[in-house]
């Protein structure tokens, strides 16, 4: 009796703890081989040519997606990245605390976008890509309120483009969430499975 061949191995392109928590909490079995992008040189030459927060990181994604492809070409790689942005300015992770306090006060009763993109690479080629919006609005709240959300919530926000985990106590900051809640975390998920079905990289 013949055997069906066996899936490819998955592996995911990015050092995030989230993203890892997203797909092993779906039941995926992957490895992770973080990229080595200059994510901030990509990001100033972009800039220079005007190119909206998707496209930002749907170039990314593809960047970190290739980057590991290059390096396992045997392997399917998940790339991804996320974008914010505020009223057409793009926000980076902000690094310390004092960077969080910023990113906040800015963010502070504004709606902003996350622009999520996810990307599948193999022998060095680009298989699929994908990008997703959600749109979130941050209420009024008090100074008071800012720094015992930053004492409180410790070092890890500085690791969070926006300075907020919203599934944890960053969803206090929030009046309105729009959108899913992978995609808001930084990895779209359910275009993701759908893709890694449809290739048979898992079961379908």
């Amino acid at each position: 009796m013949l055997e069906a061949p066996a899936a490819p191995p998955l592996l995911l392109a990015s050092a995030s703890p989230y993203r890892r928590r997203l797909l092993q909490a779906a039941g995926l079995k992957f490895e992770v081989h973080a990229a080595e992008v200059d994510e901030a040189a990509v990001k100033a030459q972009l800039r220079r040519t005007a190119t909206d927060a998707s496209g930002v990181a749907a170039v990314l994604a593809r960047a970190k997606a290739q980057a590991v492809s290059a390096q396992w070409p045997q392997a399917i790689v998940i790339g991804a990245d996320q974008v914010l942005c505020c009223d057409g300015d793009l926000f980076d992770k902000p690094g310390d605390v004092a960077g969080a306090r910023r990113q906040l006060g800015r963010l502070r009763g504004r709606e902003h976008q996350l622009h999520s993109a996810v990307a599948l690479a193999a022998a060095d080629a680009m298989l699929w890509q994908h990008t997703e919006v959600a749109t979130l609005r941050m209420r009024h709240f008090t100074d008071a309120f800012l720094e015992r959300y930053l004492a409180e919530a410790g070092a890890a926000i500085t690791t969070s483009v926006g300075a907020y985990q919203i599934e944890g106590l960053g969803i206090q900051l929030f009046e309105e969430v729009n959108g899913d809640a992978a995609t808001i975390i930084g990895l779209p998920l359910l275009p993701l499975l759908r893709q890694l079905r449809a290739r048979g990289v898992i079961a379908a």
